[in-house]
């Protein structure tokens, strides 16, 4: 997830406010039973190079997750909110990194303290104010804090604590009374008056300096382009703000696609940009196109600079509105150079110094601080950018490269199998980490079969390797077979639709992935068509179950069942199949006689919760393996974890931790993933997952240990016959699990969108 289109993949579609429903969740919550121990799994980085992590240290050495906005104090110091580090981070004059609060690779929770005693959820925005003081919007936490030059760290507004449903809405009031929805940018007035870009309200806030909250302009929830006077002016997720020397406040209209200005009596007009039509154009006003411009900062002169989200470059407006592109191209990359020559990714902050240098954050790819003089030149201060981490290089382990590796599968002898989407190839991996390409040639794709790299790819969603060692991959419309020697053939499908037939008269309309059973038959997600297919070693192809554009989550058998957006698929070695169910957070058990049960999981969007069937909750089941035991491991996408289900339907979690997105190799839940997408497993039991923004192939290898026991879910409730009431009292990790299973429901609204 990458935090400038976090504004773009992680929001509401609309607001919850039902007491009755946060009730009835919370006695959910007090009621999940204990879970067992989760086996203790080491993981490590089995091949690739990652460049998102958070190291300090001075220039290339220092590592960044994703870092957003940046500010300057009075003695030249940068100031940068790394997000997915769930950190702020202190840059010199001369390029050295410090962590300044908070701790590398902790969940997301709000807790005051000292430098690294406090705990930032996703912090996005900051400001910095004449005394030094810095203040911190968080994104996921929704809350404002405040941070002294000493790194004492305070909430000035919002809730703190643990995630929680009740963060995400728009209420104004002081302090813990207020609320906001994924904040993601901060301004300060001249009368140290905060105003803050509540992306998921669609409106602009203010923040008195005794944390009174105000709505200034935008109505909470309401969309749209229009201009107009405080709660008459619309917004479509606003990202970036900015003062100029008059006090009128500017704001990057992101999902607009413009630039909009706000008087200081908030009467709302549209600066530049074509608003709602996104896009890129240099021009005059409206003439000129954005698409989804992200910071935005003035310089001296009052010319006015934006980060350009999708455009991934830096443009220019002058006071009389006209725009032209400064650095960068619309093309995403990492070199440094003059003017157009230089490459960025999705750069997310901007800060002017006193001499007229432009300093920005370049996030997606390149996890850096870049630096632009006033004559164009870009040159990198900080971080290692995404030469490090992303190319197609063959090698050995850490020398070798991935262009977000998505899926993976294992043969027989233990070589593992990757689709390198970015690169448009497939790759193998021997076990000694090996790197050599199977097929296809990087950075030209296609659907072309043939041998070796004639063949091309397009968008592979799925690989599985059979027992003679031949791989079969699901590539747009097509299931498509690659034998040990490379080469590449169609076996069925070619065209988006739902028909039975052989061959090249199939259809299906999938991203799915792909199984196959002892027999050598072939099962797929189809997602799109909420079908589970069945392609036979000839190429036959039927629906196994569920029905063509039928969505739900019944139990049944045949077509009489229903699916909900499946995506990851394996079959066991008695036949059985398992399907991640996405839109229904389950885990859905297939016969081979086509007869449909749920494992685990219920249909409840939530973040992940280890437990025993219904008990336990999914967030997004991206990938799915299953081992000689029959257990199976499935990577939980948006909750950064890998999950182990045993053939009881016990859930537990055996790496990553719930919302802690990062790049760390340790043991269990002390491990981070950034994305991860695909997971396979080898005969010896030995875990491969394919971490797609960190462009590695993770391996996880079972140490023989149990992990530390997780908090203990609180007793049952206490509550009166009426079954909805709570006690009054509770522990901290009864409230912690409340928590939890609240914000699942703030996640159901969130996940439509970004699917």
């Amino acid at each position: 997830m990458h935090l400038a289109p976090i504004a773009n993949t992680r929001r509401f579609s609309r607001m919850f406010s039902s007491t009755r429903t946060s009730l009835a969740f919370l006695s959910l919550a007090l009621a999940l039973p204990s879970v067992a121990r989760a086996q203790s799994y080491i993981f490590t980085t089995f091949a690739g190079q990652n460049n998102h992590a958070s190291t300090d240290g001075t220039g290339v050495a220092a590592q960044f997750g994703k870092p957003g906005t940046i500010v300057m104090d009075a003695s030249g110091n940068f100031y940068i909110a790394d997000y997915s580090s769930n950190t702020i981070r202190k840059v010199t004059p001369a390029g050295v990194v410090t962590t300044f609060a908070g701790t590398a690779n902790s969940a997301k929770i709000t807790t005051d303290g000292t430098g690294t005693a406090a705990s930032f959820g996703g912090p996005a925005g900051l400001a910095i104010d004449s005394s030094g003081n810095l203040y911190v919007c968080e994104y996921d936490d929704c809350t404002i804090r405040k941070i002294t030059p000493t790194g004492v760290v305070t909430t000035l507004a919002g809730p703190s604590g643990a995630l929680n449903l009740a963060n995400y809405n728009s209420i104004d009031g002081t302090g813990s009374a207020a609320r906001f929805n994924q904040p993601t940018a901060l301004a300060l007035d001249a009368s140290n008056n905060l105003y803050v870009a509540d992306n998921g309200n669609h409106t602009i806030r203010k923040v008195t300096p005794a944390g009174v909250v105000t709505t200034f302009v935008g109505a909470a929830g309401a969309i749209g382009t229009a201009d107009g006077t405080g709660s008459a002016a619309r917004f479509n997720e606003p990202t970036g703000i900015a003062f100029d020397s008059a006090g009128n406040l500017f704001v990057a209209d992101s999902a607009n696609g413009c630039i909009r200005k706000v008087t200081p009596a908030g009467v709302v007009t549209t600066f530049a940009g074509n608003k709602g039509n996104p896009g890129f154009a240099n021009g005059t006003g409206a003439a000129a196109k954005f698409w989804e411009p992200n910071a935005i900062a003035f310089d001296a002169a009052g010319n006015l600079f934006v980060a350009g989200g999708r455009n991934h470059c830096i443009r220019k407006i002058t006071p009389d509105a006209v725009v032209t592109t400064v650095a960068g191209s619309t093309l995403a990359g990492w070199l440094d150079g003059t003017g157009a020559a230089a490459s960025f990714s999705y750069p997310q902050g901007l800060c002017f110094d006193t001499a007229g240098n432009l300093y920005i954050t370049d996030a997606e790819l390149n996890s850096t601080l870049r630096k632009m003089t006033p004559a164009g030149v870009v040159t990198t201060l900080a971080g290692q950018n995404g030469s490090y981490s992303v190319g197609s290089t063959n090698a050995t382990g850490s020398a070798a490269r991935f262009n977000r590796v998505q899926k993976l599968a294992v043969d027989t002898s233990g070589n593992v199998y990757a689709a390198d989407n970015g690169n448009f190839i497939v790759r193998k991996i021997t076990p000694a980490g090996v790197v050599t390409t199977l097929a296809g040639t990087a950075g030209f794709p296609g659907t072309i079969d043939g041998i070796g790299p004639a063949a091309r790819f397009q968008s592979i969603s799925g690989a599985t390797a059979d027992s003679s060692g031949n791989l079969y991959v699901v590539d747009s419309y097509k299931v498509r077979k690659i034998t040990p020697t490379g080469t590449v053939s169609t076996i069925a499908g070619g065209t988006a639709g739902s028909a039975d037939g052989t061959g090249p008269a199939a259809q299906f309309n999938t991203s799915g992935e792909i199984a196959v059973d002892s027999a050598g038959n072939l099962y797929l997600a189809d997602t799109a068509n909420n079908t589970i297919r069945k392609i036979t070693s000839t190429g036959v192809v039927t629906t196994f179950a569920g029905s063509a554009g039928v969505s739900g989550s019944t139990n049944a058998t045949g077509s009489a069942a229903r699916f909900d957006y499946p995506i990851g698929i394996t079959v066991d070695t008695s036949g059985n199949v398992y399907v991640g169910d996405n839109h229904g957070c389950l885990l859905r058990k297939i016969t081979a006689a086509g007869v449909v049960t749920t494992l685990a999981g219920a249909s409840v969007d939530s973040f992940g919760l280890d437990g025993t069937g219904t008990a336990a909750r999914f967030d997004q089941i991206t990938s799915l393996c299953t081992d000689s035991s029959g257990n199976l491991f499935a990577t939980d996408n948006y909750d950064y974890t890998v999950r182990k289900i045993t053939p009881a339907g016990v859930v537990t979690t055996v790496g990553g931790a719930v919302q802690a997105a990062n790049h760390a190799d340790g043991i269990g839940t002390n491990a981070r993933f950034y994305n991860p997408t695909g997971i396979a497993v080898d005969p010896t039991g030995n875990l491969y997952v394919a971490d797609a923004d960190g462009n590695t192939i993770r391996k996880g290898t079972f140490d023989g240990t149990l992990a530390p026991p997780p908090p203990p879910p609180p007793p049952s409730s206490s509550s009166s016959s009426s079954g909805s009431g709570i006690s009054g009292g509770g522990s901290p990790s009864e409230w912690f699990w409340c928590a939890l299973c609240l914000l699942g429901l703030a996640k159901r609204f969130v996940k439509n969108r970004r699917n």
